[in-house]
């Protein structure tokens, strides 16, 4: 009987703070954290539940698609521990220049094909200055804005000027993905040769240039449930437009390679708090969905999510885009959106 009148409290208390959230109210940080730290697997469906109300109110039926083509990869400068592209890590990831135009026509001509919103141009290094390479990049970004329906986004790394910032809206870039990782207090086991105020300050840029803002962060890199709230509540401040969720994919040679998989549960589960806290915004499953998720991928759906990364990730490979299409179809859900995918309550973005 006690424990009935806890599961009551407690399925209660879900209920209250998702009515709150779609009232327009929010929820407090203590609130969150204890959304986290849900346990059962019948309140983490609860909350999930609560989650698939928020997307509906918020989001409707569309999902937003989005996929990338890596421009440059391997021997990037940066030390980040998950990252198989890093100098710093000895991978089997391939090693290649600023590529020519004709990939990056091929992969925007299969987004379109795909009915996929936006093609992110990403590239492995440090970040763009003003000189020879920004002007090849905004050449690229040019081509693709003028090539198709598919948007051109970018993820070219740390933007230290506005000038840069403000050359890439000017060749057409309308979303760039520059993810904080994890909470500030996490983010120097994720990397040391950059820091997380750089990353912020790239972001002001960004947003100074009117170039809408996809940042979001990694799971399973070892941080802790708070260190989650933390990273879903700094995004709200920075007033990001698209939120990525990336699961780890330990990868061989890198510092997180023995790292454990999170259960699929405690995946779902954290999208549905992200849901909670950034009601209005794009919330997109990224890397890692396929391995970690398994069977359980149309979950995220229920879970709040409202976009998906779709087409192979920059060093691991995803399922088919058939079989995307096929998974939204079968949930009722709506992948086609127009060529902008932007509205008033969160615009979209692609990297």
């Amino acid at each position: 009987m006690i424990e009935d009148l806890v599961d009551a409290s407690i399925h209660s208390k879900i209920d209250d703070l998702t009515r709150r959230v779609l009232d327009g109210g929010e929820v407090t940080r203590e609130e969150a954290l204890w959304l986290f730290d849900l346990e059962s697997t019948a309140d983490i469906f609860d909350l999930m539940a609560g989650a698939n109300r928020l997307r509906e109110h918020f989001k409707g039926n569309k999902i937003h698609l989005c996929s990338i083509v890596n421009a440059k990869a391997g021997a990037c400068s940066e030390n980040c521990s998950f990252c198989a592209q890093s100098a710093f890590h000895q991978t089997s990831s391939p090693q290649y220049g600023f590529i020519d135009p004709e990939p990056v026509g091929e992969a925007a001509e299969e987004a379109n094909r795909n009915g996929v919103t936006a093609l992110g141009v990403v590239a492995a290094w440090r970040g763009l200055n003003e000189g020879p390479m920004l002007d090849e990049v905004c050449e690229r970004i040019r081509e693709l804005a003028q090539g198709g329906k598919t948007r051109p986004d970018a993820s070219l790394g740390i933007i230290k000027s506005q000038r840069v910032a403000d050359r890439l809206k000017e060749a057409g870039v309308e979303c760039y993905g520059h993810n904080l990782e994890s909470s500030k207090r996490f983010f120097p086991k994720v990397c040391t040769t950059h820091s997380y105020e750089e990353r912020l300050k790239t972001i002001s840029h960004l947003k100074n240039a009117g170039i809408k803002i996809c940042s979001g962060g990694i799971i399973g890199m070892g941080e802790t449930r708070e260190d989650r709230r933390d990273l879903a509540f700094a995004l709200k401040e920075i007033g990001a437009n698209v939120v990525p969720i990336n699961i780890l994919n330990p990868i061989k040679g890198t510092p997180f390679e023995n790292n454990p998989s999170l259960p699929p549960l405690e995946i779902l589960k954290t999208i549905a708090c992200f849901r909670h806290i950034l009601p209005r915004q794009e919330i997109m499953v990224a890397g890692g969905r396929t391995l970690n998720l398994r069977d359980m991928q149309c979950m995220v759906f229920t879970a709040g999510a409202s976009a998906l990364m779709v087409g192979n990730y920059l060093t691991t490979l995803n399922q088919p885009v058939e079989k995307d299409l096929q998974m939204l179809k079968d949930l009722g859900l709506d992948p086609n959106w127009d060529h902008h995918g932007f509205t008033d309550q969160s615009p979209s973005c692609g990297a």
